[in-house]
């Protein structure tokens, strides 16, 4: 059982325990040292993971902000964004600090000179930034020539400065000005098929990247990229059983935090921006799960659990993916449906299920499905819906094998 992690207060009072003695640089130095060590502190894996991505992204607020007021106290025309992961608050102990510095119009060299200053102490500081300064207009042309750039901006929020800026870009690269839904999805799509095809589209590889493997972080956050150009919401706020029923939503919140805890964890344990989970560092996570050996290792016992959660959220992310693709890029081909027999027809390439008790009327299509992908070459998959009555049916045989060897 999870608990909700540190409590509210307590991180609270660690991201409010700035002290101010007057000398900024080593007020930020002793102020992260302290949240960063009261944060790897309250890591277990048995808490949520998200209040501590929240929580030193809040801090990382706190310092960025006390630069801006000490750089740029009278720069009405900017404002300092965060983006990307940082953006979206949700900062491991290691990751970089991706920030923009967004202006109205082009910057005065004082301006510049003040930038460079600012950016200069961060990293003195201990911060790895990535940083750009854009115009508006400047972000509009590179968002729209480039698919990373807009991801990145589509996260942004503003730390400091001028407020009104963040939601003049939102406007500027929204849906209808550029890379409308079909297109950001067609890309996006194509984007994951070659990161997967890199990793030899397998979950299982000896030392998986717990942020770009398949099942991993980028997966997920591929989802909510998507969700969020097509829908204008993250996937969290799509509770509908047309895209995740209550069982997958839960297993997608177990798993993407089961990921962020082994990711988390790798930072800690490297000190570094480490996603590789290197035989190292799987035997010492073994032992911080609490594994033992037995009559498995307790290493294998560890990656089994890895495993078993990236198989699952790799399957819930070509579940939705299918589901987006059939709303997003619904064509007259993929509407095309040839009826095979009572209980499969074909549909825009998807073997679908007829009705939502073919398999549990009939277990032996469990089989007879996997036949007909290997038989029909006009099948290319299953179609997510009847993926998940598979899943299901699957699940409950399993069930009721299990009593009836009992």
């Amino acid at each position: 059982m999870l608990s909700e992690g540190p409590a509210d207060s307590d991180l609270t009072t660690l991201i409010e325990s700035w002290n101010d003695t007057g000398a900024l640089k080593n007020d930020a130095i002793e102020y992260l040292e302290r949240v960063d060590a009261g944060l790897k502190a309250a890591f277990t894996p048995l808490i949520q993971i998200n209040p501590l991505l929240h929580g030193r992204s809040q801090a990382i607020d706190t310092v960025m902000g006390k630069l801006w007021q000490a750089f740029m106290p009278d720069a009405p025309g900017a404002a300092l964004l965060a983006v990307g992961g940082y953006g979206r608050g949700e900062l491991y102990p290691a990751s970089d600090i991706d920030l923009l510095i967004l202006l109205e119009a082009q910057p005065s060299e004082d301006f510049c000179s003040a930038i460079s200053e600012l950016i200069t102490l961060a990293w003195d500081i201990g911060l790895q930034v990535g940083h750009s300064v854009r115009t508006l207009k400047e972000c509009e042309s590179l968002a729209r020539d480039d698919l990373t750039i807009i991801t990145t901006m589509m996260e942004a929020r503003t730390i400091a400065g001028n407020a009104n800026l963040a939601p003049q870009l939102a406007a500027l690269i929204a849906p209808e000005n550029m890379w409308p839904s079909d297109q950001f999805f067609a890309a996006k799509l194509d984007e994951q098929r070659a990161r997967h095809t890199k990793y030899a589209n397998s979950e299982y590889r000896l030392e998986p990247n717990v942020k770009t493997s398949p099942g991993g972080l980028r997966d997920i956050q591929l989802i909510g990229w998507v969700a969020h150009r097509h829908y204008g919401s993250a996937i969290e706020h799509l509770r509908d059983e047309a895209f995740l029923n209550d069982a997958e939503q839960e297993m997608l919140d177990n798993g993407r935090n089961f990921i962020g805890q082994v990711r988390f964890a790798l930072h800690v344990l490297s000190g570094r921006d480490e996603n590789r989970l290197l035989f190292d560092f799987q035997r010492k996570l073994a032992a911080e799960w609490g594994f033992e050996d037995g009559d498995k290792l307790a290493v294998e016992q560890f990656m089994q659990v890895y495993y078993r959660w990236a198989q699952s959220l790799s399957q819930l992310n070509d579940h939705l993916m299918q589901i987006f693709e059939r709303s997003i890029l619904a064509t007259e081909e993929s509407a095309q449906r040839t009826t095979l027999d009572d209980d499969f027809e074909v549909c825009g390439g998807h073997l679908t299920a007829l009705n939502d008790k073919v398999f549990e009327r009939s277990p032996g299509n469990l089989l007879r499905a996997f036949v007909l992908l290997a038989t029909h070459e006009d099948i290319i998959r299953l179609d997510a819906e009847t993926q998940r009555l598979l899943r299901d049916s699957t699940i409950l045989s399993m069930i009721a094998s299990a009593k009836t060897r009992k």
